[in-house]
């Protein structure tokens, strides 16, 4: 639960500048806003006039009643008008503004490579992208209308204050201050409360949102009481921090009124002393305790109206940032296109590679590997041996310090990221699906594929079976992160996924790490016939999916330790002789028996 209050501000609004860019796209509407606002300012400092000429002559028969009264309700009626045409106007650029800055910055997060993502929070993120921009048109929507009303009416009002009695308007000045000064100060200390309380309060959302997703593991511990305990001390703090938030409230609001209509009665009484010596006439204390009034509420205004500039600001800057972040992998000036008939041939050239967050640690050293098209490649090893780095190299998600990472014989720092990418389907191990409909989940391998293409995928995954008894079979809908479907058939979906993209290159991370023997086999069989025509490579910690690879890689701290077939990696008792009879003992070892009661 992020709280736009809880957001820093910055000292200075220059930050503020950068929007001048979204608004240009809408002078018309800026300008029709902009006059709308200065219509009714003017109808607003019109009104004390009419309220004068009222007192002063609307009195003196039933036709002058009548006319000024007609006077006042059409300048009312104007106003109003005027002020709805300007807030319209203003929230409709705000709503737009937010939308056409949104838009931007996510078009930029995706943009980002995983060398970005090492070092700013998926959360903060997020949060810059929804809290921030809210901030934002907050501002554009809003408090800049009400900050450049209220400093016209300010302004417009000080002016007729002096026309009208220059000496009470004096006094006025001198008295403002004294008002302004304690509301403000004890509001920053309310502020502070308000924050206080939402920090309470998004401690029990944080609660809940913890316990609840984990239901099942909180009642198969029988914690449902201790649950309950933990989340009723918690929203009792956050009563606590809101009665006090309360309390200062209260106090705020019996200050303000009393200062404010103690500064009012003072003036009142002044002026009532100037009209009974005859300095005065009873319109013009009328019009000038209504500009006062203006005054007052319009430096209020403008006093709040400043910290949401401040946390606008402040929130433009983070949004600046993001927009101005540059990934570190980009397309050449020039870059080169790969040949029109694919092969799918590979080849890493003495690469040495550590990751941005780990320079000390490489994750390969002097790691070479060629794979001829159509071969199948697995790569096995502990972990941490370097074997999802290749993947990562591979799709250049991040680039070498030294040697070449080279696709149908190109360097691919000489290739446009998307075109690379492109060429090459993977399944990670940790299957993403989507919240969307089974077909769009498939389908999102290739955009443009028909229903019989997607369809034609699912069946070659051995999805096809399983997705046709959903209840609206391929349109039904999978939940967030899958939830309806099983870890097999999440995976089965990621692998029909890849196939329909119908890559040269294909990249399998355990792709049947989630699947039961029996879904495994099917899965297997598959892949079988899919990988004769296109270069694979299969990372596999379970060395029982990999039996049927043309070749086997054995990597181990970053480097190649041995290579070949199964039966010859057995032979030579190296490391995957090892890994391989540790997984096979375990598979073949019975169970220990139950220790039977006593």
């Amino acid at each position: 639960m992020d709280d736009p209050t809880d957001r820093p501000g910055s000292r200075n609004l220059r930050p503020l500048r950068r929007l001048a860019g979204y608004l240009v796209r809408y002078r018309g509407v800026m300008a029709l806003a902009l006059l709308a606002l200065l219509l009714a300012a003017a109808a607003a400092l019109s009104l004390p006039i009419a309220v004068r000429l009222m007192i002063d002559n609307g009195f003196d028969s039933t036709g002058n009643v009548d006319f000024y009264f007609t006077l006042l309700l059409s300048l009312a009626v104007f106003m109003a008008a005027a002020t709805a045409l300007r807030h319209y106007l203003v929230s409709w650029l705000g709503e737009r503004v937010l939308s056409d800055l949104r838009a931007d910055v996510y078009a930029r997060i995706v943009r980002l490579d995983p060398v970005f993502f090492e070092t700013m929070r998926t959360g903060e993120v997020l949060s810059r992208l929804t809290t921030d921009t809210t901030l934002v048109q907050t501002v554009v929507g809003s408090s800049a209308s009400m900050a450049i009303r209220s400093a016209l009416l300010m302004v417009g009002a000080l002016v007729m204050l002096v026309v009208t009695a220059p000496r009470l308007a004096l006094l006025i000045l001198a008295l403002v201050p004294f008002v302004i000064l304690p509301i403000v100060s004890y509001a920053r200390r309310v502020r502070g409360l308000a924050r206080t309380n939402q920090d309470r309060v998004a401690d029990a959302s944080a609660r809940a949102g913890e316990t609840l997703p984990a239901m099942q593991t909180v009642q198969a511990f029988t914690q449902e009481p201790a649950e309950s305990r933990r989340f009723a001390a918690t929203v009792e703090k956050a009563f606590a921090a809101g009665v006090q938030h309360i309390r200062a409230r209260s106090v705020l609001m019996a200050l303000s009124i009393l200062l404010v209509y103690a500064g009012v009665v003072v003036v009142l009484w002044l002026g009532a002393r100037a009209v009974i010596d005859g300095t005065m006439t009873a319109g013009e204390l009328g019009q000038f305790v209504l500009y006062a009034a203006t005054i007052a509420s319009s430096t209020a205004v403008l006093s709040d109206v400043w910290g949401d500039l401040q946390r606008a600001a402040g929130a433009t800057e983070r949004l600046i940032e993001l927009l101005e972040a540059r990934p570190e992998i980009e397309a050449p000036t020039n870059p080169l296109s790969l040949p029109p008939t694919a092969r799918g041939s590979l080849c890493f050239e003495d690469v040495t590679f550590r990751y941005p967050s780990r320079p000390d640690s490489p994750a390969l050293v002097d790691f070479g590997l060629r794979v001829e098209p159509g071969e199948t490649v697995a790569l096995v090893g502990p972990s941490g041996a370097g074997k999802s780095t290749v993947f990562q190299l591979l799709l250049r998600f991040y680039d070498v310090q030294q040697g070449r990472v080279l696709v149908e014989e190109i360097d691919v720092r000489e290739l446009e990221p998307a075109a690379l990418r492109q060429h090459i389907g993977m399944v990670p191990q940790d299957t993403v699906i989507f919240a969307a409909d089974a077909r769009e989940n498939i389908r999102y391998g290739r955009p443009n594929a028909s229903d019989d293409e997607v369809m034609a995928a699912a069946q070659a995954a051995h999805a096809h079976q399983f997705i046709a008894a959903l209840p609206q079979g391929y349109d039904t809908y999978l939940g967030e992160h899958g939830t309806r479907l099983s870890g097999g058939q999440r995976q089965r979906i990621a692998i029909a996924r890849a196939l329909l993209r119908n890559p040269p290159i294909l990249l399998l991370d355990e792709a049947t790490s989630s699947l039961d023997a029996e879904s495994e086999r099917a899965v297997q069989q598959a892949l079988t016939e899919l990988v004769q025509d296109r270069t694979t490579l299969v990372i596999a910690h379970r060395l029982a999916t990999v039996l049927r690879a043309d070749r086997i890689v054995v990597l181990d701290q970053g480097r190649i330790v041995d290579q070949g077939t199964h039966d010859d990696l057995l032979q030579r008792e190296g490391l995957y002789a090892r890994l391989a009879q540790l997984q096979f003992e375990d598979a073949l070892q019975p169970a220990p028996a139950m220790a039977q009661p006593s």
